[in-house]
Formats: C-alpha cells, sequence, structure tokens
C-alpha cells in the first residue's frame, strides 16, 4: 500500500512544467498580436512618408503616428486593471482581444490620414488593454521554480510578433499585412476558451472548488491530495487579504464588524486607492518599475522603433534597412530566449542591471559613430539628407544595441512585484504610466535630432542609461524563485538600500551576524 508521499511522487516534474506551458498557449498567442501591434508602424511609416501615390503623411505627421499607439495605450491600461478584476483572468484575455480586431480590418481599409491614425489609435488602446491580463494571468498560475522562465519568455512571444511583423513588411503591403494580422486575435480568442482561471482570482470570488481544480490542471492534472500543501496556503492568503485593510491597521478586525465596504460606490473606490493602492507594498515596487521603465525606455533602441527603417538608412547601413529590421526581429527572439536561460543562473537582478548598462555603452558608442562620419545636416526623417555609403561598422554597432536592450525585462518585473489585492489597479495603472514614457521618448526623438544630430540623441540616451544602471544596482531587490508572498513581505519591510541580493543576505545578517535587518542599509 502506498503512502500519501509516494501517491505524490506520482506527478512527475515534467507533467506538471507540461501543464503550465499548455495553459500559457493562448496568452503566447496574444502577445504575439501586441508584438505586431507594436511593431507595424514601422514598417507602414517608410511607406507613407512623403508617398507620391495613396496616403501619404508629411515629416511632422510621421512623427505623431510613429508616436500615436504609445499615446493612446494609457486609455487601455487604465481600464486593463478593473476589466481583469472584474472578469477574472481568462475570460479578459478573451475580451481584450476586441479593439485588434477592429483595428486591424479599419488598418487595412483606411482611406485617408484620419482613418489611418483612428486605426494606429486603436492599436494602442488594444495593447495597453492587453498589458494587465497577460501580466498578471502568468505571475498566477506558475509554481516559483519556473515563474522566471514562463515570464521571462513572454518577451520571446512579444518579440515574434515583432518579427513577423517586420518579415510582413518585407513581402506584403502594408495593407495586406494588415489583413494577415487580423488572424491572431481570432485565434487568440478560440484558444482561451480551453485554458483554466487563476486558482487565486477564484479563491477571491468564493469559488474554492472550482479553485482547486484549477490548480490540479495547474500541477500537472494532479489529485487534490497532491496539491493539498499548496492549496491550503493559497486559502490562508485568500483569507488575509480578504481582511479590511483599513481595520486591520487599527486592530479593529475582532472588535467590531466592519463597515468601510458599506459606503456608497464613490467612497469605495476612493478607500480602493488610498488603502491598497497607496500602501507600501504597492507603492515601493510600483516607483521601482516605473523608474525602470523610464530608464530603459530611454536608454536607446525604444524610441527610435517607430522609425527604425529610416534610422538605418540614416546611420549608412550596408545592406537594405527592411531586411537589417528583420534581423532585428530575430534577434529579439534569441536574447529573450538566452533571457530565460541566463534568469535562472544569475537570477533577475544582474540581468537587468548588465542589459542596461550595456545598452547604454552601445548607445554612446553609436553616438560617437554618427558624430565623426556622419554630415551634421543628417535628419532621419528627411530622406534627402541620407548618405550614399555603406558601412558594416553601424550594423554591428545597432545589432548589439538590439541584443541588450532585448535582454531588459521590466514587464517581467511588473508580473510578479505587485500584492494580489492591488495587482490589477496596479499593473493596469502601471502599464498606462510606461506607455506615456514610450509616447514621450518616441515623440521626443524628433526634437533630439533636430537640434541635437542623431548622434546627441544617441548620446543623451546613452547617459540616462548609466544612471539608470547606478539607481538601479542600490534599489533592485532580486526575486528570482521567490514566491508572490515572500516578495510581498519584502516591500512590507524598511529595507532600502542594498548592493546585493536582499533574500540572501537578509538571511544571512539575520541568522549569522544578529544584526537587524528591518533597518535600511547598504548591504556589501
Amino acid at each position: 500500500m502506498t503512502t500519501q508521499s509516494e501517491e505524490k511522487g506520482t506527478v512527475s516534474r515534467t507533467r506538471v512544467v507540461l501543464s503550465q506551458v499548455i495553459a500559457c498557449i493562448a496568452l503566447d498567442f496574444l502577445l504575439v498580436g501586441l508584438g505586431m501591434s507594436i511593431s507595424f508602424v514601422t514598417m507602414v511609416v517608410p511607406e507613407v512618408l512623403d508617398a507620391r501615390e495613396g496616403l501619404s503623411l508629411n515629416k511632422k505627421e510621421a512623427s505623431w503616428f510613429g508616436s500615436m499607439a504609445f499615446l493612446c495605450q494609457p486609455l487601455g491600461s487604465i481600464f486593463s486593471g478593473p476589466l481583469l478584476d472584474y472578469f477574472g483572468r481568462k475570460k479578459a484575455l478573451f475580451l481584450v482581444n476586441i479593439p485588434h480586431l477592429v483595428a486591424w480590418v479599419l488598418m487595412y481599409t483606411a482611406w485617408n490620414v484620419p482613418s489611418l491614425f483612428i486605426a494606429n489609435a486603436l492599436l494602442g488602446i488594444g495593447t495597453g488593454i492587453m498589458e494587465a491580463p497577460s501580466i498578471t494571468y502568468v505571475g498566477e498560475i506558475s509554481d516559483p521554480s519556473i515563474r522566471g522562465i514562463l515570464t521571462t519568455l513572454t518577451n520571446c512571444f512579444t518579440s515574434t510578433g515583432m518579427f513577423i511583423a517586420y518579415l510582413l513588411g518585407t513581402v506584403l503591403t502594408w495593407r495586406q499585412a494588415a489583413l494577415v494580422s487580423l488572424t491572431v486575435p481570432i485565434a487568440t480568442m478560440l484558444l482561451v476558451l480551453f485554458v483554466p482561471e487563476t486558482p487565486i482570482w477564484l479563491l477571491s470570488k468564493g469559488r474554492q472548488k472550482e479553485a482547486l481544480r484549477s490548480l490540479c490542471c495547474l500541477r500537472g492534472w494532479a489529485e487534490p491530495e497532491d496539491v493539498k500543501e499548496e492549496f491550503d496556503q493559497l486559502v490562508q492568503y485568500n483569507d488575509l487579504i480578504q481582511q479590511c485593510v483599513v481595520c486591520t491597521r487599527d486592530g479593529k478586525l475582532d472588535v467590531e464588524p466592519c463597515c468601510h465596504n458599506s459606503h456608497n460606490v464613490f467612497k469605495r473606490m476612493i478607500n480602493k486607492f488610498r488603502n491598497v493602492l497607496f500602501v507600501k507594498e504597492t507603492m515601493r515596487p510600483f516607483a521601482l518599475v516605473m523608474a525602470y521603465f523610464f530608464f530603459y525606455t530611454l536608454s536607446g533602441l525604444s524610441p527610435v522603433k517607430p522609425n527604425m527603417v529610416n534610422v538605418c538608412r540614416a546611420l549608412g547601413m550596408k545592406y537594405d534597412p527592411k531586411n537589417i529590421v528583420v534581423a532585428v526581429g530575430v534577434v529579439f527572439i534569441i536574447m529573450n530566449i538566452l533571457s530565460a536561460v541566463i534568469v535562472k543562473v544569475i537570477g533577475k537582478r544582474k540581468l537587468v542591471l548588465f542589459s542596461l548598462l550595456a545598452t547604454a555603452f552601445c548607445s554612446l558608442a553609436l553616438s560617437v559613430y554618427a558624430r565623426t562620419n556622419l554630415p551634421i545636416e543628417l535628419f532621419s526623417y528627411e530622406p534627402s539628407t541620407f548618405p550614399n555609403k555603406g558601412e558594416i561598422l553601424p550594423v554591428f554597432l545597432f545589432m548589439l544595441l538590439v541584443s541588450f536592450s532585448s535582454l531588459g525585462i521590466p514587464w517581467v518585473l511588473l508580473s510578479e512585484v505587485f500584492p494580489f489585492r492591488g495587482r490589477g489597479l496596479a499593473t493596469g495603472l502601471a502599464a498606462a504610466l510606461s506607455y506615456v514614457i514610450f509616447f514621450v521618448a518616441a515623440k521626443t526623438n524628433y526634437n533630439l535630432e533636430a537640434n541635437f544630430h542623431i548622434s546627441g540623441a544617441f548620446f543623451f540616451y546613452g547617459i540616462i542609461g548609466i544612471i539608470g544602471t547606478c539607481y538601479l544596482y542600490f534599489f533592485l531587490p532580486e526575486t528570482e524563485s521567490k514566491t508572490l508572498v515572500e516578495i510581498e513581505a519584502y516591500y512590507k519591510g524598511n529595507q532600502k538600500i542594498f548592493a546585493d541580493d536582499f533574500f540572501i543576505n537578509a538571511f544571512r545578517k539575520k541568522n549569522c551576524l544578529n544584526t537587524d535587518v528591518n533597518k535600511p542599509m547598504l548591504v556589501k
């Protein structure tokens, strides 16, 4: 007769991993569509910039068109959090595809400049709505041992979408490419029908039996007794987050009945912002993630993405810029896969620091090249100023910039740092602000180039990357292989400044040196 421990061993590790990978398939298709939407403009701009036939945009219109999606993405992100919390993760993954369905149809049929802008705006809104469900789902269904790999691989599928958009731009017209892109949200909506809801969301709605079935499915199609320990921990965590924040803080939880949820809708909303969003365990990771988004975005690659084809031409690269952009998509995929491997070896913290610093140095190298080899009148939004020479050095430097930038993982950090109580709201708001940063970066690239030459723009991006590396070195903790509960507990603590892995050093300090790890310190 087998014991309970032996029965637990019947669920192989392969089955556990496979069940979570399969559950992410619909999410992966969603991310492919997201990558296509954020990169499609890169292929449209060179075709419509001062075009002699069909739709045509002047330099200012092209600048706005390239950044329009980033401007509209915050609007989608604001609705993303409430949509996620109200409908659940699974239904949200289905509903967020609707704006892209409309956008791709409108992009294909665009008959004038306003309709083209509206289509791009809808792509931006749809992308913004997608962020919170896509980020949250993988974080909540995966166990800590493989969460780092699964969340990092989400970047790979986004990059695959970018590559597909770039590839379609070389073999099809942009209208035909838009029509092909329509198949992705349709496929995603069909696949979502077969994925499980996240156990913690089901528990938050009082649906314990469904939550248990979902957890069994996500842990290798196991039996309830095989996941009993993890399920009990989830139940305890859910009971904790269901308690009133105000009553818990004031020590009145067992003294008198809670009345804070009996206010009108407006007051409940105010209380949610004040007691769920504006608390230390939410605001600390929120500020840190937004700082990372700022430094990552302004370190070199993101600002030039909408105008990448013309930037490659302006730098005097040897090969066809459209082929270079396709190669960029391939490099993104390869480096995202590599980052998923690296993150298990060195952790998220060292990966972030290395990729940001290396990206900054690549931007500085491109700045030096542009200053010493390109004419001062060069302007990437003015094709008549492009040099005729074809050099291999800018290709090499730009590919290095792409490689190191694609190792960055801001969206991965966003998927795991917020407590469940405010996860939907905080994730949606963080995604919205990140797209504001993307918009500012893309829009100001035009102004930086116009006033300080392309070399001045890349020099500015390089300096921002170096400053960001220094900041994150002191404030970014290591979260790899830590449970969401452990990460939340860290941000509830008082330690703010360190220069190494917080969790390892905190344990070492507590058990070996008997020091108070809750005091702010610099860990050497």
